[in-house]
């Protein structure tokens, strides 16, 4: 028998091609974000006579500095992580953790640091008065399946406008989803979600999504797509952003408000799932397996938040 080879060829991956592979790691929304922080970085190193990459940490510091009263801390930290995560690509150290940069952020944080504004979870009372103010065009059957779906799925808005028609099936007890991917899965595993029909045809998320698909005649490709002024529905899906902006337009139509001590946002959907959802008395099992948290902690943020008022141990003191 001839002896195995001393050494066995491996094959070669080109440097820029698993370079490639590597920023994908990221969501399109973070790579993004990243690459317009980078942009700042680069530009206010060419003003001050810094180096970008590998750069120092006192002119990291310094760069932070110079944003400390205009920027709040989720800004700051993913400006640092951006530049982390170049210099990380790029093979050079880096260390967030150094005296300089750490010691600046902190005290930036500790002079303006402000409360951070929280996503308003939006409950089923609210979501009833946002459905209500959609009109019966093709825009008001589109949003009303948008917000429905979004609350009733707890989705995100990059799941929201990444289902296409070849992801749902429609059956007697409801529909199901197939998200391919998701925040919380950006190795592309996939998820199956399950939506039942409601009891109410005004707000059943099932019935309003059967009603967009049926008015916008869409059989394959993005379910949530624009409808410009003139009633055409184009061919492109809505940006994450715009699930954001429908939802503050169907809010003022409602004259729904949220109080200053939180925000109007997107993922107000998802938050009142699972508000909702712990108050009806759903368990956290549940609760996490339609939300797809992979983290107790994180999802238990949202019950503690509901817990506020209904658990408060102030009810015991008999004022």
């Amino acid at each position: 028998m001839s002896d195995l080879p001393a050494r066995v060829a491996q094959p070669t991956v080109p440097a820029n091609e698993a370079a490639a592979y590597a920023a994908e790691s990221l969501s399109a929304a973070t790579r993004r974000a990243y690459r317009a922080d980078w942009a700042d970085w680069t530009s206010w190193c060419g003003q001050h006579g810094h180096q970008p990459l590998p750069a120092a940490p006192e002119a990291i510091a310094a760069y932070l500095a110079s944003l400390a009263t205009t920027h709040g801390r989720s800004a700051l930290r993913r400006r640092l992580s951006a530049v982390g995560q170049a210099h990380a690509l790029a093979g050079h150290p880096w260390n967030p953790g150094h005296p300089a940069i750490r010691h600046t952020l902190r005290g930036i944080l500790r002079r303006h640091g402000t409360p951070a504004r929280q996503a308003a979870a939006l409950t089923t009372a609210e979501i009833r008065r946002l459905v209500a103010a959609c009109d019966r065009g093709l825009t008001g059957i589109r949003d009303r399946a948008l917000l429905l779906l979004g609350y009733a799925g707890a989705l995100r808005r990059s799941e929201l406008v990444a289902i296409t028609r070849e992801h749902v099936s429609f059956g007697p007890e409801g529909l199901r989803l197939l998200l391919p991917r998701s925040k919380g899965d950006q190795e592309g595993q996939g998820a199956s979600l399950g939506i039942a029909r409601g009891t109410r045809p005004e707000t059943c998320p099932v019935r309003a999504l059967e009603a967009w698909l049926q008015a916008s005649d869409c059989r394959y490709g993005p379910v949530f797509r624009k409808v410009d002024r003139w009633g055409t529905i184009e061919s492109r899906a809505l940006t994450p952003e715009a699930v954001g902006t429908i939802l503050k337009r169907r809010a003022e139509a409602a004259g729904l408000a949220i109080g200053s001590l939180e925000r109007l946002s997107a993922h107000g959907l998802r938050a009142g799932f699972v508000t909702e959802a712990y108050k009806a008395g759903a368990r956290d099992e549940q609760i996490m397996a339609h939300t797809r948290h992979r983290d107790l902690k994180t999802m238990r943020g949202y019950v503690r938040r509901a817990k506020l008022l209904t658990e408060s141990p102030v009810k015991l003191l008999g004022l």
